[in-house]
């Protein structure tokens, strides 16, 4: 069954970007980076180039939710918000305030509201702490399908490492071949070939990087967790954009698996890449992150891409994507 976009209807476009506006007027007002950002969105995604954010006037908390009633917009209104919260350097108690005055209007909620108000309240290495025990509840929920519910963090894998390294028999032009030939570009090594605990997230999302073309860059991280909340925005997918996020935008992250990065969206390009995979990932007609990806191997890949309604990237050369 074919998943929902996750479009703005175009009739609340400019009260969801209003909103948006007012929740980040604190302080000195929105940072450069949050308007680019918002901005972004709003091209790309709501195709609304005729908004400007910098130049609208915000709404207030009542305001908004008197505009925005639709559950599923409000939904969505708070997936950018807190990707704009994440855009704030530093992150103030007055943004998360006003953040929270939002969420508290619109009725909306999330892990977000609890990291966030941590972060500021008693600081990053707590807010680590409680970041990494989302992630390993996270991760545990985006394991591959049909492998067993936990890999082991004590010993490798070699019957996984096997099944991956069987794909090398399969034709030329296969999932199965692009998805050893991601591994082999960037130097990865095959999962279960040594002892990880994430070693079957590892395939549903590596195979997720091969099937929308998008490259493990940071930006292009971030991006690939925004396609795939695009592509179905249910509470695991939306938490994959959250927990790219925190590592690659806010910093929070702590993880020896993950490298940390901080205000990888301030660069325009990597705002851009934002934008447009969220547009792309709204346009597929299924989830690919949640597939059987080892039943798909065999296929080709140009044919996995479109039994999910993957389309090409808008700029297959600008060194995030290999498509």
């Amino acid at each position: 069954m074919p998943v929902v976009p996750r479009l703005v209807p175009p009739a609340l476009v400019e009260p969801v970007v209003r909103g948006l506006v007012g929740a980040i007027d604190v302080g000195d007002g929105p940072t450069t980076e949050q308007l680019t950002v918002l901005r972004a969105v709003t091209v790309h995604l709501w195709e609304r180039p005729d908004l400007d954010p910098a130049a609208l006037v915000g709404t207030d908390p009542a305001a908004t939710a008197t505009a925005i009633v639709d559950r599923a917009a409000r939904r969505r209104f708070h997936e950018i918000l807190f990707t704009l919260e994440a855009c704030r350097h530093p992150l103030t108690s007055e943004q998360v305030d006003r953040v929270e005055e939002y969420c508290t209007a619109l009725a909306v909620t999330g892990p977000d509201l609890a990291l966030f108000r941590t972060a500021v309240a008693e600081g990053t290495e707590r807010a680590a702490a409680d970041f990494a025990r989302f992630l390993d509840a996270s991760i545990e929920a985006r394991h591959e399908a049909g492998l067993t519910p936990r890999a082991s963090a004590d010993r490798p894998e070699p019957g996984l490492a096997a099944r991956v390294a069987a794909f090398a028999d399969l034709p030329d032009g296969s999932l199965g071949r692009a998805y050893l030939a991601f591994y082999e570009r960037h130097g990865i090594g095959l999962p279960g070939a040594v002892a990880h605990s994430m070693n079957h997230f590892f395939v549903a999302h590596d195979m997720t990087h091969v099937i929308a073309g998008i490259e493990p860059t940071a930006a292009g991280e971030i991006a690939l967790s925004a396609f795939q909340m695009a592509m179905d925005d249910t509470p695991t997918n939306v938490g994959a954009l959250l927990c790219s996020l925190v590592v690659h935008e806010a910093g929070l992250g702590s993880s020896p698996t993950f490298g940390t990065e901080a205000r990888v969206l301030a660069d325009a390009d990597a705002a851009r890449l934002l934008g447009e995979e969220l547009a792309r990932g709204a346009r597929c007609t299924a989830d690919c992150s949640t597939a059987d990806h080892f039943a798909l191997a065999p296929l080709a890949l140009a044919e996995v891409r479109r039994r999910f309604g993957v389309e090409a990237p808008a700029d297959p050369a600008d060194g995030h994507h290999h498509w």
